[in-house]
């Protein structure tokens, strides 16, 4: 996904009221949007010693209050991550999309499939990020085989026996926890079912879910033993584009 503009970089001067962020570029104090209602632990660290690079949009509309969005913060180690919550889907579903376009897979999950509908609703209360389809008259067909994903922005890094693990949740999550349960409903029907942790920094080598939440760690284990897929996939981020990589992190349950 290119950005209309190659994105500024400037200082985060402070993260505030969650969705408000003041930056600086060339000696100047914006306030932008932060595109993310979570705690950004592990992400955006109060060092006044030290502070952080990050990378940010401007519209250039003098009516609004806020100039431009926060895409990524650079860490105290040097990595960048990105934080906007809307990138993960966009990404996943366009590398999904030019995929079934070109024929050529993106993962050898997703090959046998030859249509995808994005936002697809399981029931009244709820929809999952997407459904794969052998085929698009498959979609009016309520027998028909599906393969289910469910896309979680993660950004949370920790050390687990001395090894850099992307995690998630960041905090406890009852709307997470509802997804794994509605996904093994799922496969008990017959049905695939994929959970697809979008990972957007590139200082870890391990993806494990977050006992700070000890609840979603529980039913995540189970999920797995059941059959779901679990796919911790990593996201490049740069001042011209993000997108999604086929680089997976080996899973730790």
């Amino acid at each position: 996904m290119k950005f209309e503009k190659k994105l500024h970089e400037g200082i985060l001067l402070s993260r505030y009221k969650r969705f408000f962020a003041d930056v600086e570029l060339d000696g100047e104090k914006i306030t932008i949007h932060v595109p993310n209602t979570g705690s950004l632990k592990a992400v955006i660290e109060k060092n006044p010693a030290q502070p952080q690079k990050c990378w940010f949009s401007l519209h250039g509309d003098p009516l609004k209050k806020l100039k431009g969005t926060l895409e990524a913060v650079q860490t105290e180690e040097g990595a960048w991550v990105g934080v906007n919550t809307s990138n993960p889907n966009r990404v996943v579903t366009e590398a999904i999309q030019n995929a079934i376009d070109t024929g050529t897979p993106f993962l050898k999950e997703w090959a046998e499939y030859g249509f995808y509908k994005p936002e697809y609703k399981i029931s009244k209360e709820t929809r999952l990020d997407g459904a794969f389809f052998f085929k698009e008259i498959d979609l009016d067909n309520a027998k028909a085989k599906k393969h289910f994903i469910e896309i979680k922005n993660t950004t949370y890094r920790s050390k687990v026996d001395k090894k850099h693990h992307a995690q998630f949740p960041d905090a406890v999550t009852e709307r997470g926890q509802k997804h794994i349960q509605e996904m093994m409903h799922l496969m008990q029907q017959g049905h695939k079912c994929e959970l697809i942790f979008a990972v957007q920094r590139n200082d870890v080598d391990f993806f494990s879910p977050c006992d700070l939440d000890p609840e979603y760690v529980k039913l995540l284990k189970k999920a797995a033993k059941e059959g779901l897929i679990i796919s911790p996939m990593i996201i490049d981020i740069s001042r011209d584009e993000v997108k999604l990589t086929t680089k997976k992190l080996d899973v730790v349950l």
